[in-house]
């Protein structure tokens, strides 16, 4: 294993944050990093996460594309589950919408319409972000070997995507009963599907594919915010219905 690779497990299995500096990777580099991460905290993954493929998520990073990273088995949090504050080094959720595919994706000329195809499902979904950069200081080559800050996660019920347009359904994100932001399905690359279409192309580079039956988060549709001990965040998405997180 590389010496960041380790670095960043170590940080994960220990709650300490790393001292920002930029490493010097490539992002190609720096996925190869990721890898040798989703390895040691394995052993499978539950559902890929994509990031900053929302303008307000690369705008409070400080980055200009998206990313993506794997969210292992055990990172899951059921309903009516709370989220462990104290598991995690500086925890952050965003809402996400989230698809199931019905069928194998791959090549790099996959479109969001091959992926609508490809969707049985499609849900509410709260991101849980960590990462393991004091801060969250951090250039994108960081981020991405950081396991694109994967942390936890939790997703509402199964949708059928049949006549629902992702790209117009609101979504009203709230936080100890405020709201903080709201947006629609568009603020995610002009349509989540596309998001996930470009995931499908950058894992084409690597010569991979999305296999079916695969859950993937496509990309904050706000920006992320705090959270500790005692508070409450609730997702309300058009469609798709409405998703509660507990911090304890």
């Amino acid at each position: 294993m590389s010496e960041l690779a380790d670095r960043l497990v170590s940080a994960v299995r220990t709650r300490t944050a790393l001292d920002p500096g930029a490493t010097g990777l490539t992002p190609e580099a720096a996925y190869d990093v990721q890898d040798e991460v989703v390895s040691a905290l394995g052993p499978g993954v539950a559902a890929i996460k994509l990031g900053l493929t929302s303008k307000a998520k690369q705008v409070q990073m400080s980055v200009d594309e998206p990313l993506y990273g794997w969210l292992v088995d055990g990172t899951e949090i059921h309903r009516g589950d709370p989220l462990v504050a104290g598991e995690l080094i500086q925890p952050r959720v965003e809402p996400e919408i989230a698809f199931i595919t019905s069928a194998e994706l791959g090549g790099p000329g996959v479109s969001a319409a091959h992926v609508l195809a490809a969707t049985s499902a499609v849900m509410a979904a709260i991101d849980v972000l960590d990462s393991r950069y004091a801060g969250y200081s951090f250039t994108l080559p960081d981020v991405i070997a950081d396991n694109a800050s994967a942390a936890r996660f939790v997703v509402g019920d199964p949708i059928d995507p049949t006549g629902v347009d992702l790209r117009t359904v609101g979504c009203v994100f709230s936080k100890n009963g405020e709201m903080v932001a709201t947006a629609a399905g568009a603020a995610i690359l002009g349509h989540p599907a596309a998001a996930v279409a470009w995931f499908v192309r950058k894992l084409a580079e690597r010569d991979r594919v999305l296999p079916a039956g695969s859950v993937v988060l496509a990309g904050a549709l706000t920006a992320a915010i705090p959270v500790e001990t005692g508070d409450s965040v609730t997702v309300e998405i058009d469609r798709l219905g409405t998703l509660e997180l507990a911090v304890r």
